[in-house]
């Protein structure tokens, strides 16, 4: 009898491992049988397992967007076709190739798409304007492509992401990871504008935008994450002489009431590099706010954490963070290393028709080797910072090493480096030459980034390693205040005794 109940158990068992594969017609054709008790009983034949159907899609420049099928023997030619074509959960690989043109995002999908070069960044996208925009989709992932202007005189931006419905339902979860973006001809390289939300930013390289614009500009959106990307310029790389160009990021609102958002918001800065700065000296690596006299923030709800500047070039910066007319922006363990010529060293708080409100520095190294912390010139006076017109901020327990030199102060300023009350003049043992940082663009021809790595994540470590890392006996190590501390260092490695600075030492 024992036996008889276990054998019923497992087949039921495995009539419910079948997911309900019957169909109502397979039910209404089984046929009752009579058990060994008199009662009858349905007997169900098993159907066999569904395999799932196949979601993958194939863009070719041999394909077809008339006749093709979008499978591997019969691609489609187009980017923007196979996104108007294809199933939500789909994946389109893009096969190696120049391709020409404006690819256009138009659908919104529910569980997300993911298009992909099928080779890393062997797919180029190029054309004389927008080469990718998104006005009205949802749900798309944009992974492993070349994206850049074909040459001078193009259209405005490389890529567009905004809400142009204005009520929150375009524009938004995007993920862009692992691409080269460069070489924009005109304006920024990435305009994220006018009600762009929910964006992420993971993994790729930045370089080389155009005029008095950025690599990224955050304009009026929401919900923006930039995580563990490169960004430097070289324009002789692309035989260009563009020097007068903008900050690298730039989180602002230059539209009011247009989208029904003032300022943006919700914006996260984790662990990226920031190097080899070829700009206009009144710019900044990173830039809340512009000199627009507005009667809101251009930015709030702001975290700046885990990032690394690289002081390796010669031309004059403005600063490393630029504020101006900012509210509640948190920069924490943060690492800048070098020799930066600038207007000040570590920040610059400014106004225009509101004071900057709630800034905070908790945990950051500021160290520059040389001695010359925010000299414009040899010779000329150091600099930390230069700060006016804000109404709140903390700063606390950050390491500031100027080569053994004395960290500069100004009574003109409302922070100096004597208001932190936990501060660190220790040597951080940074490595001590950033010179030899190398703008590592891509290099088709030879399918290696200069200095020899073949994929973003390799060429990101080795950059960690060389300029951000501390070594043993460094007076970094442990010397955090944990309660200001992420829970994640640069490289994603977690903090137990954290570390001051983007690093932590294992």
């Amino acid at each position: 009898m024992r036996k008889k109940i276990l054998l019923f158990i497992g087949t039921l068992l495995l009539a419910l491992a079948c997911n309900n594969q019957s169909t109502a017609a397979d039910k209404a054709s089984a046929s009752p049988q009579a058990n060994s008790s008199g009662m009858t009983s349905t007997h169900y034949a098993f159907l066999p397992t569904i395999s799932a159907p196949d979601y993958t899609y194939y863009v070719s420049l041999t394909g077809n967007d008339t006749t093709g099928s979008g499978r591997a023997n019969a691609p489609w030619r187009t980017i923007s076709y196979a996104v108007s074509r294809v199933p939500d959960s789909a994946i389109i690989l893009v096969t190696p190739g120049i391709y020409m043109g404006q690819v256009e995002l138009s659908r919104k999908f529910t569980s997300g798409i993911t298009i992909r070069s099928a080779v890393p960044y062997r797919a180029q996208l190029r054309n004389n304007d927008k080469v990718l925009f998104c006005f009205v989709c949802a749900g798309i992932t944009i992974e492993g492509f070349d994206i850049a202007h074909n040459g001078p005189g193009a259209g405005q931006y490389v890529v567009q992401i905004q809400d142009s419905a204005d009520n929150g339902s375009g524009g938004r979860d995007l993920r862009f990871i692992n691409n080269v973006f460069h070489d924009s001809y005109n304006n920024d390289i990435i305009k994220v504008n006018n009600g762009a939300r929910d964006i992420l930013f993971e993994d790729n390289i930045f370089y080389n935008q155009f005029g008095q614009d950025s690599h990224i500009d955050i304009n009026s959106a929401l919900d923006i994450t930039l995580r563990h990307n490169i960004f430097f310029n070289d324009f002789a790389g692309s035989g260009r002489t563009d020097t007068n160009t903008g900050s690298f990021v730039v989180i602002k609102d230059s539209n009011g009431s247009e989208d029904n958002i003032f300022g943006s918001q919700r914006i996260t800065l984790d662990g990226n590099i920031f190097a080899n700065w070829e700009g206009e000296v009144g710019n900044a690596f990173i830039a809340l706010g512009d000199s627009s006299q507005v009667n809101y923030y251009f930015a709030r709800d702001v975290i700046i954490q885990n990032n690394l500047f690289i002081g390796n070039a010669a031309n004059v910066i403005h600063t490393t963070l630029k504020v101006v007319g900012s509210s509640d922006v948190t920069f924490r363990n943060n690492t800048v290393t070098g020799d930066l010529p600038g207007k000040s060293f570590a920040f610059r708080l400014t106004t225009n028709a509101l004071p900057n409100r709630n800034i905070a520095f908790y945990n950051n190294i500021w160290s520059d080797p040389t001695g010359t912390m925010g000299a414009e010139n040899g010779g000329d006076t150091n600099n930390f910072d230069d700060s006016e017109d804000t109404v709140s901020y903390a700063i606390n327990n950050n390491l500031y090493w100027n080569g053994g030199q004395t960290i500069p102060t100004d009574a003109n300023d409302i922070i100096n480096y004597e208001d932190d009350l936990a501060a660190n003049l220790n040597n951080p043992t940074l490595p001590a030459d950033q010179t030899t940082f190398h703008p590592p663009r891509w290099l088709p021809a030879s399918g290696q980034f200069v200095g020899g790595s073949t994929s973003i994540s390799q060429l990101f470590a080795g950059l960690v390693a060389n300029y951000g890392a501390i070594p043993a006996g460094s007076a970094a190590i442990d010397a955090a205040n944990p309660q200001f501390a992420p829970e994640t260092d640069i490289l994603g490695n977690g903090r137990i005794n954290p570390d001051i600075g983007a690093y932590e030492r294992p």
